[in-house]
């Protein structure tokens, strides 16, 4: 009988040696896709003052952290939900009068109070990438195709980027579709909701034809070249098309025009990831500002634990057991060739239970 004290909170799980392998080994080959581009690694703690998570970006908010007095300070301190906002404030201080472009890289822990329905985890492994100084489209393409080579190293197919554009009602409703303030905010809680008759009751029939510039690139596009009578949107559609040619066939590349959940803090470009054997998105990107010293910059995240779904069925290397009196010499090259090894400590063991599938007898490999 399980003790309740051993219970873990909702939300919460161990990650038993197979899926912790998995995670492992995403989160190592995705990190080298980063350090091969010239992301350098940074890692923040874990705990930091309460409003300075809350204060870099938009959209970060403390009721979702974890909060606490701390002892020292008398401060209110949370505990991380997010990375992000803390490589903005490594780059707004610790490396303020680093050259920009500056790239950057993390992977660590983070926690939420609640979770959602969709994604019910409340402890994630978050990895991405922040290019700081720029939120250009030759930024936001170098973004881009980057999270998605962090992907496909990890060992996920099926690789596919819905764009978005975050500001869309608020460009538009400044020219080729004017709202009142009172209307802006209705108006992108109905096409967040993909609510026709919202959109009607709002008094924004013009908006209507935005719910259906959705799926594949360049058919979502045309449509949004037809709302586009005034131009407005000439330069996104063009920064789309800049990007996913960029792109090109490592993924395949929708529009959903106006999909905002998640994207609090984006400004004029989005994106979601997703991709074969994965329950929902595996992470978003997209342009934005830092808060506090006003920044442009553009990134990605990911999470890794999501990684695990579509990877932890990858064959693992090789277990060889290896018996008292074994070469170590030949123990250290089977190592080297990516064998992993486990010696014998005591009489009676059994190589076979123990998830070996090789044994080294003196300098002899044999198979079980």
């Amino acid at each position: 009988m399980t003790n309740p004290d051993d219970l873990l909170p909702e939300g919460l799980e161990d990650k038993l040696p197979q899926e912790a392998e998995a995670i492992t080994r995403a989160m190592r080959a995705s990190l080298d896709v980063l350090t091969a581009h010239g992301y350098d690694r940074v890692r923040p703690p874990m705990v930091e003052f309460e409003k300075s998570l809350a204060g870099r970006m938009d959209g970060v908010r403390p009721r979702r952290m974890f909060r606490f007095v701390d002892p020292v300070s008398l401060r209110t301190l949370a505990l991380r939900c997010d990375i992000t906002p803390q490589i903005g404030r490594i780059a707004a201080t610790s490396m303020a009068d680093a050259p920009r472009p500056l790239r950057l890289a993390y992977c660590g822990e983070t926690a939420l109070i609640k979770a959602d329905q969709l994604a019910p985890a409340r402890q994630r492994v978050q990895l991405g990438a922040e290019l700081i100084g720029a939120d250009t489209v030759a930024a936001a393409g170098e973004i881009v195709v980057l999270a998605i080579e962090a992907l496909a190293a990890a060992g996920l197919t099926g690789i596919s980027v819905d764009f978005t554009l975050p500001d869309l009602v608020d460009t538009l409703s400044e020219s080729t579709l004017p709202l009142s303030p009172e209307q802006v905010d209705d108006v992108r809680r109905e096409l967040d909701m993909k609510d026709a008759g919202g959109l009607r009751a709002a008094g924004a029939e013009a908006y209507l034809p935005l719910l259906y510039a959705t799926g594949p690139l360049a058919e979502a596009l045309e449509k949004l070249r037809a709302i586009d009578a005034g131009g407005a949107l000439a330069s996104r559609i063009k920064g789309l098309e800049a990007v996913a040619a960029q792109v090109g066939d490592t993924a395949r590349v929708t529009l959903d025009p106006t999909e905002r959940h998640g994207f609090e803090y984006q400004s004029w470009f989005g994106f979601t990831l997703y991709a074969d054997g994965i329950r929902g998105s595996l992470g978003r990107g997209g342009t934005y500002t830092i808060g506090g010293s006003a920044e442009a910059a553009t990134g990605f995240t990911i999470y890794v634990d999501q990684l695990a779904e579509a990877t932890n069925s990858l064959e693992s290397r090789p277990l060889v057991y290896l018996a008292e009196g074994y070469d170590k010499s030949k123990a250290v090259q089977l190592r080297a060739k990516g064998y992993r090894t486990i010696a014998q400590i005591g009489d009676g063991e059994d190589a076979l239970a123990l998830g070996c599938t090789y044994c080294l007898n003196g300098s002899e490999l044999s198979e079980l």
